[in-house]
């Protein structure tokens, strides 16, 4: 079938190709110039700060604030938790030379900031009064990644982490469900994406972890895409950085921390759960351009137009841009906002203007090309937005059900995950985890929270199930 200059490789052809082909012609971002690094460009970075907007304004609502913490981190912080240095060691990036001369001791770039915040934190909280100590910080992160893939896994990327302390386990689990709360309602309100929220298996958890609960997605060639995490340290890390408060009783006690964060791979996630072989499709409420104008003919008559539609729509709340690159054809224009996935393109020319009327195109639907009075066009404009917005979600949510399918015996299971998603009882044992691992690539992928209570026997080895439920198996990136 192959793709022509503006086009890009069928996913049924190669999935990987489609979606590395994509992200540069849609102009979303390049390669950088270290190994595994990326340049965010304009059409991407606003898709990101679309997200990141909106995150932050409910990450301040419910209580937290924002701050900033060191890039550079001595080496010595990250080897106080034993498991956390163990998870991180073979993606850290390490500074052993400064100022010309060769360092004391070595600074770590930041893999995630645990261990530098803890310390602030044990500086910061004496009484139980300092209590719950609730920080954000939106920051760039690197980790050495062998197989680099663009927005979804680089050396260097950009999140939100927060990381709070409290004074005991059950406060401290309430903010571990808050922040996953928060992404799930972000992924499902602003990317569309029909994400299931659950726990993390123990071979499975962040390092330093004690519990670690995610949520996951399902991308449009099965796989899954952990989209966004939230952990409970328990006291690991108060331990480590002696993080501890003086309770009402007068005795000193640790206290319990929690770390969560959303990343820029939520753009991949945006990609691949509603991309297709003609490129991108945008969710409206996360889209650079909700709308785009194209101005047909020659002369002024139809920009003047376009313009002014323009100025209406941004009156209405509509982000809009006028295409009003008269060089090219409007074939090629429109196959351009096509490919950057506009979710609604608005086509104005003469005959157009003699009618009073508009060509709107949706990015997606069996509508095809409607002709609507011009001067409706903002007024029906953000209604049209929110049902395409409420369309994608429907739209994943059938696929990724159309492609989760309950497996009783290995065979059933082994088939399910080459095409999506295999809900399966299992044993628990890392082990176990290794061999499905090692035989079909799929991983557990979470344990959902609000999977139905059930008991049985193991899917691979036989043995009685441990979680009380099914656990979501899946190959994931």
């Amino acid at each position: 079938m192959g793709r022509d200059e503006r086009g890009v490789t069928p996913q049924s052809e190669d999935f990987s190709a489609w979606y590395n082909e994509l992200v540069a012609k849609a102009q979303l971002v390049d390669r950088g110039p270290a190994k595994g690094t990326m340049v965010i460009r304009p059409y991407g970075y606003r898709l990101w700060e679309l997200i990141q907007g909106e995150l932050d304004q409910r990450i301040k609502d419910t209580g937290h604030e924002n701050a900033y913490f060191p890039l550079l981190i001595p080496e010595s912080y990250l080897q106080r938790e034993a498991q956390h240095v163990e998870g991180f060691s073979p993606e850290l990036a390490v500074v052993t030379h400064a100022g010309g001369k060769e360092l004391e001791e070595p600074l770590v770039v930041r893999p995630t900031s645990e261990t530098i915040i803890g310390e602030m934190m044990a500086k910061w909280v004496s009484s139980h009064r300092d209590l719950p100590l609730l920080l954000n910080q939106w920051a760039n992160v690197v980790r050495w990644e062998l197989r680099p893939r663009m927005f979804l896994r680089t050396t260097e990327f950009l999140w939100q982490e927060g990381h709070t302390a409290h004074a005991d386990q059950a406060d401290a689990m309430r903010e571990t469900m808050l922040a996953l709360d928060l992404y799930t309602e972000v992924a499902r309100d602003l990317a569309a994406i029909p994400v299931v929220p659950g726990e993390k298996t123990a071979g499975e958890r962040f390092a330093g972890a004690a519990r670690t609960f995610t949520i996951e997605g399902m991308m449009r060639d099965g796989k899954a895409l952990q989209a966004g995490t939230s952990h409970y340290m328990g006291t690991n890390f108060a331990k480590a950085f002696e993080i501890q408060y003086t309770s009402e009783a007068g005795r000193l006690e640790l206290c319990h921390t929690t770390s969560w964060g959303m990343s820029t791979r939520m753009i991949g996630g945006v990609i691949m759960t509603h991309g297709d072989d003609k490129g991108l499709v945008l969710p409206p409420r996360v889209a650079p351009h909700q709308v785009v104008i194209v101005p047909i003919g020659r002369g002024d008559q139809a920009l003047d137009a376009a313009r002014d539609l323009a100025g209406r729509l941004k009156a209405a709340g509509v982000r809009v841009h006028v295409d009003d690159r008269a060089h090219l054809s409007p074939g090629y224009r429109f196959n351009d906002w096509e490919l950057r996935g506009v979710p609604v393109r608005l086509e104005l020319g003469p005959r157009d203007l003699e009618s009073g009327t508009v060509v709107m195109a949706k990015r997606l639907g069996d509508e095809g090309k409607q002709s609507i009075p011009l001067d409706s066009v903002a007024e029906i404009m953000p209604g049209v937005l929110e049902d395409f917005q409420a369309f994608l979600l429907r739209r994943a949510t059938d696929f990724r059900d159309a492609h989760t399918h309950t497996a009783d015996t290995w065979e059933s299971f082994a088939d399910a995950v080459t095409q999506g998603w295999a809900l399966a009882l299992h044993c628990g044992t890392a082990a176990c985890e290794d061999e499905i691992k090692a035989e079909t690539a799929a991983t557990p992928r979470c344990v959902p929270l609000d999977g139905a209570s059930e008991t049985g026997v193991c899917v691979r080895c036989g043995q009685p199930a441990t979680y009380g439920k099914r656990v979501i198996f899946g190959r994931s990136y």
